[in-house]
């Protein structure tokens, strides 16, 4: 979601995202009728009010692989301060403009913040481990070994702010609103649940279709809405109307597309729960909305606002000098973090004709030379991304495939290259020199075997007589200095690469419906990758709006790697089924691989505090808490 280079987003937390087609499920009773439409609210029946405290087979947890790190009857995550004082305000900048409260739906842009602090989901993951999750508003779970069902108990205390009882009809309306009119990731994974179970006032369980372990999770982090306080058409409209939602905050203070204050909900249901301990320690969370990023940095350097996520080198390195205000400190702090790096590249858009021959697109990964950009325009900070799973043992690169590997890509003998299948390729490595006449030489012969040739100092089809050209859009000004230096680099063979850059809601809107030639983008990962690899690269996502398939991948072998990592039973079969999806990526060259930080590195104002202990998503603001606040209990 890249909405995710923002501070929008408290944790790095990569949502599972898919479209299948599916029948619609059916709502049912605990003695089921005919009736696949029997309607969510109806009233339970004697035996599933027997069942609602009958909590013998449940679970307070469930990992996908593995056990929970945290026992029955844990205190709080260990990446927290436990002690963290209450109050106190936090400023945060961000870049672009909002028009909507309504961040389950592809229309509008929504405002940062409100999947965080407003709407909570069932279940809350555990952020020092891979993936689990942990009680929230369901307090108890139910999953079958073969995870074909998932059953939640709902915590008896969850409100929402206006004081609704959250119960069994919230759940399945959510699940059924979304389904039918949420964002494409919503509407894809809720269909496959083959049938909704209302057990009791307090209970739900849903049906699954088979063949996928992840589901029953990704079901535990689905957000909760108010059935009371929306209805299916109210949810599908873009709305500037403060939310109802069960979380820790509540929209406070509006100045539409320019700011937005979030106050804590003195009254919020879940401060006590062992999960919540120590975290949404700040009374008001401020967003302030920025046009461009230098004006944001100027806001930040002033102390107007108290944190900034970096991720320029140059900045980094010589940008904040030694600044004080207010009695405080700019610092900079760099986090550990032990998740993959994930890809941050250039798309090829393979939906346009000029991209559709990989030899083409190889040729122009070869022609970036990272040593050189590196070293002129990053001090040499950055490390060269070279897996989609890069920075943990989920890459393939530098590992021969396992036999495990080789079986599931037998039928696929074209998908993957020698050299990936062997571990052994890599991107290429230059001098630094900015003369790369070895590495133009082999870029111009796969262009040549492309059907290119130079004519006048272009590079020219031969078939229809046009240059190559192609522009890469970009919604900021941030990699700008990156754009022209390839850009410049291209024309020394005859390729015409024009950057264009466009306001956050242009951007927005032709990403959606994929009209670009190239574009920049991340997708993040983490060490449990799941249904979301079905929404960046399936075949049945490459021609829907608003996926995050923006290379339109359709290659058979992806579509299968990422069947075997959902079905997968223990972790050697879906470590190698992940390695096997990232030698399929690999050899497709839907990408241009940029560059990633060693480290999260985080600017920040010493009136911010933070604990000792990192997670091992990194640094996570909602466990954070002001100077100001310190000595308060409230």
């Amino acid at each position: 979601m890249t909405r995710l280079n923002s501070l929008c987003n408290w944790a790095i937390i990569p949502t599972a995202l898919l479209i299948l087609t599916a029948a619609p499920a059916a709502i049912a009773q605990q003695q089921p009728s005919p009736d696949a439409t029997a309607t969510a609210a109806a009233s339970p029946s004697p035996q599933s009010t027997a069942q609602r405290t009958d909590l013998s087979n449940t679970v307070h947890a469930i990992a996908m692989h593995g056990k929970p790190l945290l026992p029955e009857g844990f205190k709080h995550p260990p990446h927290v301060n436990p002690n963290a004082p209450k109050g106190g305000v936090i400023r945060l900048g961000i870049l672009g403009s909002y028009d909507s409260f309504n961040p389950m739906i592809i229309k509008g842009v929504p405002a940062a913040g409100l999947r965080d602090f407003v709407y909570e989901s069932l279940l809350a993951r555990g952020l020092d481990e891979p993936f689990t999750l942990y009680g929230l508003l369901a307090e108890r779970i139910e999953v079958p070994d073969d995870r074909s069902a998932i059953t939640f108990h709902l915590n008896a205390s969850a409100r929402f702010s206006d004081g609704h009882p959250v119960d069994a009809d919230d759940i399945l309306f959510s699940w059924k609103t979304l389904r039918d009119h949420g964002r494409p990731n919503h509407r894809a994974y809720y269909k496959k649940v083959t049938k909704a179970v209302r057990l009791s006032d307090s209970a739900v369980r849903f049906e699954l279709e088979p063949g996928d372990r992840e589901l029953p999770l990704i079901l535990g982090l689905m957000p909760v809405l108010p059935a009371h306080a929306l209805t299916e058409q109210s949810f599908q409209q873009t709305t500037l109307t403060p939310p109802v939602g069960s979380g820790p905050y509540q929209i406070d203070r509006v100045d539409p597309g320019r700011s937005l204050i979030y106050a804590r909900d003195a009254d919020w249901w879940g401060r006590d729960l062992p999960i919540n301990k120590g975290r949404f320690n700040f009374a008001q969370i401020r967003y302030d909305y920025f046009r461009d990023d230098a004006a944001m940095l100027e806001a930040f350097k002033s102390g107007k606002i108290d944190v900034r996520i970096e991720k320029d080198p140059s900045r980094w390195a010589e940008g904040y000098g030694s600044l004080k205000k207010d009695g405080h400190t700019l610092n900079k702090r760099e986090f550990d973090i032990g998740l993959p790096s994930g890809m941050n590249a250039l798309a090829f858009n393979t939906r346009r004709p000029i991209f559709q021959d990989p030899r083409v697109r190889r040729a122009l990964i070869q022609l970036f030379d990272f040593t050189w950009i590196n070293k002129n325009l990053y001090h040499g900070l950055y490390e060269r991304t070279q897996s989609y799973f890069d920075r943990s043992e989920l890459s393939s690169v530098g590992r021969p495939a396992s036999e495990r590997e080789r079986d599931l890509l037998k039928p696929y003998a074209d998908a993957v290259a020698p050299a990936v299948m062997e571990g052994k390729a890599t991107l290429p490595k230059t001098d630094g020199t900015g003369r790369n006449r070895k590495i133009w030489r082999q870029a111009l012969s796969l262009l040549k075997q492309a059907g290119y040739e130079l004519k006048d100092g272009k590079l020219i089809d031969a078939n229809t007589g046009r240059q190559l050209e192609f522009e890469l859009l970009a919604g900021t000004t941030i990699n700008e200095r990156l754009f022209l230096t390839y850009a410049r680099e291209l024309k020394k063979l005859g390729i015409s690469a024009k950057v264009r850059i466009v306001d956050s809601a242009q951007y927005q809107s032709r990403i959606k419906t994929y009209d670009y030639d190239m574009i920049q983008t991340r997708w993040p990962s983490s060490l449990s990758p799941g249904n979301e690899q079905i929404f960046r690269w399936s075949s049945k996502m490459a021609d829907r709006e608003g996926t995050f398939n923006f290379a339109g991948v359709k290659n058979p072998a992806a579509d299968a790697m990422i069947q075997q990592m959902l079905s997968a039973n223990g972790a050697d079969d879906f470590k190698a089924a992940v390695r096997a999806l990232d030698r399929v990526l690999l050899s497709g060259h839907y990408v241009l691989p940029l560059f990633h930080l060693p480290r999260q590195w985080v600017g920040l104002w010493t009136r911010i505090r933070y604990p000792e202990t990192t997670s091992l998503f990194g640094y996570q603001l909602d466990t954070w808490w002001t100077q100001d606040a310190e000595g308060s209990t409230k």
